[in-house]
């Protein structure tokens, strides 16, 4: 815009040009002549032109593109859409399809190992398994490599605990305190296998992505859900290892005062986020319970992000939940954060090309660690089928 200066100095050239011109007729008393009125005419529509281009000028300055930085969330959003595209990339190449690579794009790192999933395309496994698997969800989850250790605090012995009492001057308080132990999780290799067609892969039509991670959580999701709630000797521990029990007094019947007396084992100050986990054969059983007026114990829930009630709290089910019989843990009820689960999120990939060839399918295998244990045997509470 350097041609705005000089368009406004030769206007002020114009403008004195056209005063001296009615000044002189002035002075002399008297009117213009033609030539004076030529040239009159002439300067003022050279004004005119140079104030229209001073006004677009002006008009084209404030029209000029803005050139903002990408926020970090535009960062974010871009590095994900290119870490999308290698990992496909990765797939379709390992499956012999030709794969293009746009400009500054670079093939997908490998491992000895694998390849190891991009973080945004593992926090979209662990978010979808999270959506699959209410107890990882709600569950107290740490990422750390190594020996994670959790201050538990406890009793010293069975009478061993910080007390307090009223108390008397010049006589001494008796000291007595409880003692801290630690929950150690470690990291347990486990992998989850999907197998995909290489017509789904190949086809541009299909979103390749969202079906594998779909595929991968869901595989994923169901192995977690078993291992949080049951566990494996020596490996992970479930909730249902939880020390707070309630016996049914039945091998084969639940009651309703045994679900409100399982509800009741929970303390005031971890009832907000407790549910109920069952077999589907359970809440069968249980949906039949009335109160005595006839009202069932089980109730619609309309707002809820269960489609059921049961005193008040969400019910979940589960496959992987014991059925009733003799000595099974049928009901689990409880805070879920109760559980702790070490889930190291440097989940790694391998593709299986040749083993499934004669199937027209690669397999997908995604290995992970994590380790559970209850860290709050409070929170979490089990109804107990009797033994005989």
């Amino acid at each position: 815009m350097a041609n705005l200066k000089a368009l406004i100095e030769q206007r002020a050239e114009l403008h004195t040009q056209l005063e001296a011109l009615v000044n002189t007729a002035d002075t002399e008393q008297r009117a213009m002549n033609t030539d004076e009125i030529g040239k009159f005419d002439e300067l003022e529509q050279n004004i005119k032109n140079i104030d229209a281009t001073i006004e677009r000028e002006e008009r084209a300055k404030n029209m000029e593109p803005k050139i903002t930085k990408p926020t970090g969330e535009q960062i974010e959003e871009r590095a994900e859409v290119i870490e999308e595209r290698a990992f496909l990339n990765y797939i379709k190449k390992e499956c012999g399809f030709p794969v293009e690579l746009r400009a500054g794009e670079q093939n997908f790192d490998m491992t000895n190992n694998g390849a190891v999933i991009p973080t945004t395309i593992a926090n979209r496994v662990i978010s979808t398994v999270k959506e699959i698997c209410p107890i990882f969800a709600k569950a107290t989850i740490f990422a750390v490599k190594g020996t994670l250790k959790i201050p538990v605090y406890g009793l010293a012995n069975t009478t061993h605990d910080i007390t307090v009492g009223y108390q008397s001057e010049f006589t001494d308080i008796t000291a007595d305190a409880g003692q801290f132990t630690s929950v150690d999780l470690t990291g347990f290799l486990a992998g989850a296998l999907t197998l995909i067609g290489k017509s789904v892969i190949n086809n541009s039509e299909i979103n390749v992505l969202t079906f594998i991670i779909n595929e991968m959580s869901k595989k994923i999701a169901l192995f977690l859900e078993k291992e949080l709630l049951n566990g494996t000797a020596d490996k992970a521990t479930g909730a249902l290892a939880t020390t707070s029990t309630l016996n049914a007094g039945s091998t084969s019947a639940i009651t309703a005062d045994n679900l409100i007396d399982l509800q009741a084992k929970i303390p005031t100050a971890y009832q907000g986020a407790a549910c109920w986990t069952m077999a589907p054969a359970t809440f069968t059983a249980i949906r039949k319970l009335k109160y005595g007026d006839g009202k069932y114990l089980i109730q619609d829930s309309f707002t809820g992000d269960t489609p059921f009630t049961l005193l008040g709290k969400p019910v979940y089910l589960s496959d992987n939940m014991p059925t009733i019989e003799s000595a099974a843990k049928a009901v689990l009820y409880g805070d879920y954060s109760g559980l702790a689960v070490n889930m190291r999120q440097n989940i790694e990939l391998q593709v299986l090309n040749e083993k499934y060839a004669t199937q027209h399918a690669v397999g997908i295998v995604s290995w992970f660690e994590f380790d559970s244990k209850v860290i709050d045997h409070q929170k979490l509470a089990t109804l107990v089928m009797s033994a005989s």
